[in-house]
């Protein structure tokens, strides 16, 4: 059996490791140039279900490694006004949750994939061929055949806009400011494990990735031949605003926090600027299963959900799931189709269940901001 994967995000690289470790022949493809040819996020967090398939996803060797690059989830979140009068606190529903930065981890899950993964190779198109297996078209004019071919490539996905044509992504009626700004002078502002900012139009949520060891350190003595990259601990932060954004400066966001608590406008004024900026925030139409082919999705491409979605852990349970169906079909015991329809209903329920987190989170937000 061979697999390609169209996509070097976290899911897609979680899938080829779990594919490679079971020695299936898989081959990557990213259109990016190299792993750092653009900005790659911010933290992001897993809970129990998660964490337990990206660890299922990382070689045993680099456990340690990934444990020491990961934050910790503990203690309260808070809730507070534009001057940190604490207007309420929550505590945490397990203790099993981990934080990771977006970069950093995709760094970690690349190792070992080397000679599979090719980066600057944008797909055009795909061809599903008379024999029941898929060719993949690059815009060098390269082609590979698979038996399957997995969509890895985000919420903008190529993959997708060919096999479910009528999926549509949308703007939602806000847009969000986001940046990271080093954690150094401003960890009082997130005591516990988030903090939320709540005024009458605007909403800050800021978040710490507090690195247990920093990652290039952890790496040199627990991994030498992994290459992490040099990031420092940060707080990340969004702010919601209504609307549209009119301009990709972060001077307007200064501008609505003008009587705000001095400690958050400084927050934002010594932001990272060449990893933060303003941005629209999409939302795609919800995905039902599709007639089953040799070509599948996995991940952003597969349920494309705004923030709250539960997008990297719903990403790693997709490779945890596809992979054992593709080796359950090299093995013999189901057949290619049947297999990926299992892979496709269940992808699409936990879709679901991601848009409906997303749905709560904006309705709390929206609560907390007509209460401010």
């Amino acid at each position: 059996m061979k697999v390609v994967v169209i996509g070097a995000g976290l899911g897609g690289l979680a899938l080829a490791q779990r594919l490679l470790d079971a020695d299936i022949d898989v081959r990557v493809y990213e259109r990016d140039s190299a792993i750092e040819a653009r900005f790659q996020g911010y933290r992001i967090g897993f809970g129990a279900e998660g964490l337990k398939a990206l660890y299922g996803a990382v070689q045993p060797r680099l456990y340690p490694l990934l444990e020491a690059v990961s934050g910790l989830v503990e203690n309260t979140g808070r809730a507070v006004d534009s001057q940190l009068n604490v207007l309420g606190e929550k505590e945490r529903d397990d203790d099993e949750g981990r934080m990771y930065d977006r970069n950093v981890l995709r760094h970690l899950l690349i190792a070992g994939l080397e000679e599979h993964l090719r980066y600057d190779m944008k797909l055009d198109r795909y061809e599903e061929l008379p024999d029941g297996r898929v060719r993949a078209h690059f815009a060098d004019g390269t082609t590979d055949d698979a038996d399957v071919l997995v969509g890895a490539d985000g919420a903008g996905s190529t993959v997708r806009r060919q096999l479910l044509p009528h999926v549509g992504i949308h703007d939602l009626p806000m847009y969000g400011a986001i940046g990271r700004t080093p954690i150094n002078g401003f960890e009082h502002l997130i005591p516990g494990w988030s903090t939320m900012v709540s005024a009458r139009n605007v909403q800050l949520m800021l978040g710490k990735m507090k690195f247990q060891r920093p990652p290039v350190e952890a790496a040199a003595e627990l991994a030498p031949d992994v290459k992490l990259p040099d990031t420092p601990s940060y707080i990340r932060w969004v702010l919601l605003l209504p609307g549209t954004p009119k301009t990709l400066d972060l001077q307007p966001v200064l501008d609505l926090m003008a009587d705000w608590h001095p400690d958050l406008k400084a927050l934002i004024a010594h932001a990272d600027v060449n990893n933060s900026g303003v941005s629209p925030i999409k939302e795609g139409d919800p995905i039902e299963p599709w007639p089953t082919r040799a070509v599948t999705l996995l991940g952003d491409s597969a349920h494309p959900a705004p923030p709250g979605g539960l997008g990297a852990n719903l990403a790693m349970i997709d490779a945890e799931l596809l992979a054992d169906k593709l080796i359950a079909v090299r093995d013999g015991h189901e057949d290619k189709l049947g297999a990926l329809a299992g892979y496709e209903r269940q992808s699409c329920e936990n879709g679901r269940i991601g848009r409906e987190s997303a749905a709560q989170v904006f309705k709390d937000f929206a609560k907390l901001r007509a209460e401010a």
